[in-house]
């Protein structure tokens, strides 16, 4: 590829080739990436006076100052590069996804006796990715599915030889139960626990048929040698693997491995539904909105909501079906509108996937949602979320090196401070700066005050801090037996990094998103109660030392005339008979017998 940059009264010297464009205004900042069959044809069709534009295009137009041009060897190229660079930038002007969600994968870890569990962190180094998978609860099938038919670890030991030559490792409760084999203590080789990982990964890739054949080839084997028990399992691994199977077939078998997309469109957004076919059984289903920036065609939306998606899943497909046809064929793209068979009828499934996607969408926009229930939905969509989070509740911990330490708990309803719910903590369990310990404490005593109380628990809890704050606040919901039975998350201020429980690494929400600064607004007025209160705490210890020290004045005396006057500056303003009302007249002489004495001291 080669990349070149041309001015905007030079459009008409671009080469007719394939390639990408980008349009730059006055600042220099992009505002829009496209594609081209022709680049020549394309960038100088913005600019003919005698071509129809829409007023969009045209506003577009008069922001250019500058074009960069890449040139690759197809159309498909283009598109590819094309998506890479709005994905990168996401200039104003163009068309992007309304669906910025972290999904999970699963990762088959690379170590000795790999293991294989859910993320929603991507790092190529740590193994191989599979997915994203577009609900929690298609990945948990799968997942389910492996660990009955074969037996992968789920311990995080280090298995390398010599660790397991130190012989310091003992057997599970896995093990014991069936669901390990003892690699750890070298009760299994690493050659058989591969073979089976093997089989995992063809179900992991969809390739059901390559699984099916091995529990075959391995019941015929041990039936052959007359091992009829163990061949009795391998017949009941197969079954379940068949019944799994039966429930995913959508299609003939004889469907290899192609893409499903169709769109319906109104005057201002195009509703796109994907979908994913292997061997018959859908996958992937996904559907997105997109909100037209330039009057595009429903052929341009199809086209950039496929490549994305397609991207974003990590397709492999032989072959894509369409709903509409392209005006010209893109090389590199195998693209089909069928009109019969079952084909035809994939096509229909997923049309009626965008077409009740559109409807969905326009029932809320009927419903007339507010700002508050838009902003928490979109907080239950960020955070896979399965219930409305309009229940909130928040810890932050505070401290200066270890005085006065205490603890708070805001609470949002609906997305809007609930002050009267607000709690603050002395911590009572922990001596010194230990904020995992009394993040354990105070989250415990929450939540066994509200179970005492037969309490409402909220939707959602929050962990002002990284994972070991959210690691202590997980002990102590274990420890009440309550763990599981509601959403907990930790964020982390540096970055505002989401952490979940069970996942070391964490996600990160689009920083314009509203539901992002709903969190940072729970997060900042939990951390300013806790401060306020902190702040409260040592003032009334400094101010009550200062009054304990006069003769006749004790705590308690202290304390009343603190909760009065709010401070001892105050204190000190008011009048002998304004403080005899409080603490009577022999105090109020003592207190200020004592202060004439230490005037200008």
């Amino acid at each position: 590829m080669q990349s070149s940059s041309y001015l905007t009264s030079e459009h008409l010297s671009l080469p007719d080739q394939p390639g990408v464009y980008k349009y730059f205004n006055e600042e220099n900042e992009l505002i829009y990436v496209g594609k081209a069959k022709s680049l020549k044809k394309r960038v100088s069709s913005y600019f003919n006076k005698n071509t129809g534009v829409n007023l969009k295009t045209k506003r577009m137009v008069k922001e250019i100052r500058n074009i960069e041009i890449t040139l690759v060897n197809s159309e498909f190229d283009a598109l590819l590069l094309e998506n890479n660079l709005i994905k990168l930038s996401q200039p104003k002007y163009n068309i992007l996804l309304r669906d910025d969600k972290t999904y999970p994968y699963l990762l088959v870890t690379k170590e000795n006796f790999p293991r294989i569990f859910q993320t929603r962190k991507m790092i190529p180094k740590r193994g191989t990715y599979y997915g994203p998978f577009a609900s929690v609860k298609a990945m948990n099938n799968v997942l389910d599915l492996i660990r009955e038919l074969f037996t992968i670890r789920t311990c995080k030991l280090d298995l390398s030889p010599y660790k397991v030559a130190e012989e310091k490792y003992k057997v599970c409760l896995e093990y014991h139960i069936g669901n390990c084999k003892g690699p750890c203590i070298s009760l299994q080789k690493e050659a058989d626990y591969l073979t089976d990982l093997e089989q995992a990964k063809h179900i992991l890739k969809g390739n059901l048929g390559q699984a099916k054949s091995y529990f075959k080839n391995e019941m015929q084997i041990l039936a052959e040698n007359l091992e009829f028990e163990k061949a009795q399992k391998m017949k009941e691994k197969l079954d379940s693997l068949e019944k799994y199977q039966a429930k995913s077939l959508i299609t003939s078998p004889s469907i290899k491995n192609l893409d499903v997309c169709t769109i319906v469109t109104d005057e201002q957004t195009a509703y796109v539904n994907y979908m994913r076919i292997k061997n018959g059984s859908l996958i992937t289903s996904k559907n997105v909105e997109l909100k037209k920036k330039l009057d595009e065609s429903p052929e341009e939306l199809l086209i950039t909501a496929l490549i994305r998606l397609q991207d974003q899943f990590h397709s492999d497909a032989e072959e894509i079906l369409l709903n509409i046809e392209l005006s010209e064929p893109i090389e590199g793209l195998n693209v089909f509108t069928p009109k019969i068979g079952d084909k035809k009828k994939l096509i229909e499934l997923s049309y009626k996937n965008a077409l009740f996607y559109k409807k969905e969408k326009a029932l809320l926009i009927g419903l007339n949602l507010d700002k508050k229930d838009r902003v928490i939905r979109q907080l239950q969509n960020d955070l896979s979320l399965q219930d409305i989070p309009d229940h909130i509740e928040c810890f932050d911990n505070s401290n200066i090196q270890g005085t006065n330490p205490v603890a708070s708990m805001v609470c949002f309803l609906n997305g809007k401070p609930a002050i009267k719910e607000y709690r603050h903590y002395h911590i009572k369990t922990v001596q010194g700066p230990d904020d995992f310990a009394s993040m354990k404490e105070v989250v415990g005593r929450r939540y066994k005050r509200l179970l005492e109380e037969g309490k409402p628990m909220p939707k959602l809890v929050v962990i002002d801090g990284g994972k070991g704050q959210l690691s202590s606040a997980i002990e102590a919901l274990h420890e009440l037996g309550i763990y599981g039975q509601m959403p907990i998350i930790g964020i982390a201020k540096r970055l505002e990094e989401i952490y979940f429980p069970g996942d070391s690494y964490p996600i990160h929400i689009d920083k314009k998103s509203e539901s992002l600064r709903l969190l940072q607004r729970i997060r900042d007025e939990a951390h300013r109660f806790a401060i306020t209160f902190h702040r409260n705490v040592r003032s009334k210890n400094a101010f009550g030392t200062q009054l304990t020290a006069i003769p006749s004045i004790g705590e308690n005396t202290a304390d009343k005339l603190l909760s009065h006057f709010k401070s001892v500056k105050k204190i000190s303003e008011a009048s002998e008979e304004e403080v005899s009302k409080i603490i009577g007249a022999s105090k109020a002489r003592a207190l200020f017998e004592w202060k004439e004495k230490n005037k200008g001291a």
